[in-house]
């Protein structure tokens, strides 16, 4: 089963096991890591489960799509490596994926 790391704006640390084909903000949830509000469920439609991906990922993740990249920049503190957990899907490549949470999402 991969494995993700949430690190939190503050610091704080949660590594989470995920099963393959569920989206990175759906093992979030489902471990209560804080920092992803997920307000529409994943359907890529509000942005409060955004996350930055750690640059050594973002090959393997990958860029937004155009939708999700809109709604990427409605957002607070926009980055480069901003992506919406419920827009990447887990498989065994991303084991070992590290992402980080906005302030804004407390």
């Amino acid at each position: 089963m991969p494995r993700i790391t949430f690190i939190e704006f503050d610091g704080t640390v949660h590594v989470v096991d995920a099963p393959e084909n569920i989206s990175v903000m759906m093992a979030a949830k489902t471990n209560k890591v804080p920092g992803i509000d997920a307000d529409c469920g994943g359907t890529c439609s509000c942005a409060t489960c955004r996350v930055y991906v750690d640059p050594a990922w973002m090959a393997k993740v990958g860029g937004p799509n155009a939708l999700e990249a809109e709604m990427i920049e409605f957002g607070e503190e926009v980055q480069e490596n901003a992506r919406l957990s419920c827009q990447i899907t887990v498989t065994k490549e991303l084991n070992g994926l590290i992402v980080r949470t906005p302030a804004s999402q407390r």
